[in-house]
């Protein structure tokens, strides 16, 4: 909502502005009024809104037309003040000042009008019939009131409806032609009722009705008042209530008759509750909230997160294969203004066998984003209503920043789950494949895989001393003078080379020696299509003797050339020396350290996927 409020009253000499806006300051009508009152300041903890208001006077006799054309390019809302008991005051309206305040403002920001009859003290009939059409012609025009500077009639309420009328304007609400809402409100409510439909079932139960009640006002609605908003929506709308729930279009109709009586502060209390600015647009601070990442640390969903993204993900998978269809991952992401996930993802992260995102899959997806690319998940959970449905101050509070690695070097452990494995080797060394395989994929379902929908990245879980960790695996682009500092950037690197290439292994030595020989990063050579016969690489040494020359552990045989998934033991080896960056040569040639590191993997993992299942039971 608006910091504060900028009104200003214009119209013909001696229809009584300056007497409205001091009869409202002093609450007695003044015995001499100067030409202009000056400019007047109500504080915020006096106005119904909270608001701090800046009042503006406009005098003829005082001013010029460039000092009015300023005041008028300012102002917030602006009443234009005619008197009853006049009738060329009143033509001036459409013939002066309407035309004047048009060519004075942003087309693409309309300034609310509020035409105000003054002197009502001074005639017995209404001039409301001359009003109407005027405000009928005008669309910029909120309302009229009729006020009695003398008598102090309708004071306080004309300044309460110029100050709602910037902070809770009709305008990109409601289109007074159609006597029906805008689209863009239509489709900001309907994003509202979504994230708010917590079970997903198309309609708002009572539990539902009474959290989206107490988000956006504080406070429960009595069983008596549901049941009365449920029947006046079920007496105009057949189908608005359904199974004693509200529908969507019950939910529409209901912020439609809230606006055609006047009170769209409702409907905005609940826009800005989810997000919204005076646009209908979600704001980029809602979006975007403040968080400080310092250089070395990186970026991970913390509990509650995975806890509201796992009920996201209840809410969606409607037929509890522990999977998302192509149509449950499009309703999923409905309240987005885009689709954030292309074919890629699904060769990204691990799938069932018809190719669709399981739920490890998914809850890996969130996590590769988080680390990538925090502002896109801080995005992503602003579409979801995060801070709403998991009550939090914003989405900044899902997220944890790990401490520096300079830190976890120095006490020889770390608190971080995800760690970066970035995967160097020649053109055709294997490196896809090696991916792929991570995501269980033998060679013949990557065969399977749409060149144009490749991904370079692949991650999953694994475990490490029963400890469940993410590794994700990013694929290098092997051009070797064109190395980033993300490309560096990692936990633990990958040299892949082709066992069946005698030239393949030399672009590995090279990036070695060129980029990580002095760096403290841990690197893992991986002699790749190793079911093909190996044959002598042209290089100076072998692959075995390079990594004892290097104090790296011996190439570790791979492939993904089996009849079934191929093995995970490479990644848990990978993970685990990630986690120990400081654990000396000696301790990773032990087939002691690896078993330590390595038991339990398997049975966390299916635990892990049972306990999904006993989750799931009493949703």
């Amino acid at each position: 909502m608006r910091k504060d409020v900028r009104i200003l009253l214009v119209g013909e000499p001696k229809v009584g502005k300056t007497s409205l806006i001091m009869s409202l300051v002093s609450e007695e009508f003044p015995n001499v009024v100067p030409y202009r009152a000056e400019e007047i300041t109500i504080p915020a903890d006096v106005t119904p809104e909270r608001v701090p208001t800046h009042i503006v006077d406009y005098s003829e006799a005082e001013q010029t037309d460039e000092q009015l054309f300023q005041e008028i390019s300012k102002a917030n809302v602006i009443c234009i003040v005619y008197s009853v008991n006049n009738k060329r005051s009143i033509e001036k309206v459409t013939s002066h000042w309407i035309p004047l305040i048009t060519e004075n403002t942003d087309k693409d920001s309309r300034v609310p009008l509020i035409l105000v009859g003054n002197k009502s003290d001074l005639v017995e009939h209404s001039s409301m019939e001359t009003i109407l059409p005027i405000m009928n012609e005008y669309s910029e025009i909120e309302t009229c009131v009729e006020c009695s500077a003398k008598n102090l009639k309708n004071i306080s309420e004309l300044f309460y409806y110029a100050q709602k009328a910037v902070l809770h304007p009709t305008g990109p609400l409601y289109c007074p032609e159609k006597k029906d809402m805008k689209s863009l409100c239509i489709k900001a409510l309907t994003r509202i009722f979504k994230v708010s439909d917590l079970d997903n079932d198309g309609i708002l139960n009572d539990n539902e009705l009474n959290f989206f009640q107490r988000t956006c006002f504080n406070s429960p609605l009595e069983p008596q008042a549901l049941e009365d908003v449920k029947s006046v929506v079920k007496k105009n709308l057949s189908d608005g209530v359904c199974d004693n729930g509200l529908t969507l279009k019950g939910f529409l109709f209901l912020h439609t008759l809230f606006i055609q009586r006047g009170r769209h502060e409702t409907t905005w209390t609940v826009l800005r509750r989810f997000g919204y600015d005076d646009d209908l647009e979600l704001n980029q601070d809602y979006l975007f909230p403040p968080l400080k990442i310092p250089s070395d640390c990186t970026t991970e969903l913390n509990h509650n997160a995975y806890l509201f993204l796992q009920s996201v993900f209840d809410k969606h998978d409607k037929d509890r294969d522990c999977a998302l269809s192509p149509e449950e991952v499009k309703d999923l992401f409905d309240v987005f203004p885009y689709m954030p996930w292309g074919p890629d993802v699904n060769n990204t992260v691990c799938t069932n066998d018809q190719g669709w995102i399981t739920y490890q899959g998914y809850l890996s997806q969130w996590t590769l984003t988080t680390y990538l690319d925090v502002q896109r998940c801080l995005e992503y959970l602003g579409y979801l209503g995060y801070s709403i449905i998991a009550e939090q101050e914003s989405q900044a509070s899902g997220i944890t920043v790990t401490r520096d690695k300079k830190i976890d070097l120095q006490k020889k452990q770390t608190q971080r789950s995800v760690f970066r494995c970035n995967v160097f080797g020649d053109i055709s060394s294997g490196k896809s494949g090696f991916l792929q395989a991570f995501l269980g994929r033998n060679l013949m379902a990557q065969k399977m895989i749409r060149e144009e929908h490749r991904s370079y990245y692949s991650i999953s879980t694994t475990y490490v001393y029963g400890q469940e960790k993410y590794l994700l695996l990013h694929e290098v682009f092997p051009d070797f003078d064109y190395l980033s500092d993300a490309d560096l950037a990692c936990d633990i690197v990958c040299l892949v080379y082709d066992v069946s290439n005698p030239y393949s292994f030399e672009y590995c030595a090279k990036v070695f020696k060129q980029y990580f020989m002095d760096s403290k990063i841990p690197c893992m050579m991986i002699a790749a299509k190793s079911d093909l016969p190996e044959i002598k690489q042209m290089y100076g040494c072998t692959p075995l003797e390079f990594c004892r020359r290097h104090k790296m552990p011996p190439p570790q045989s791979f492939t993904c050339n089996t009849a079934g998934a191929p093995s995970r033991d490479i990644y848990t080896k990978l993970t685990t020396m990630a986690m120990h960056p400081h654990v000396s040569q000696a301790d990773l040639k032990s087939s002691t350290f690896w078993l330590r590191a390595s038991v339990g993997a398997t049975v966390f993992a299916v635990l892990g996927f049972a306990m999904y299942r006993v989750l799931l039971k009493p949703r």
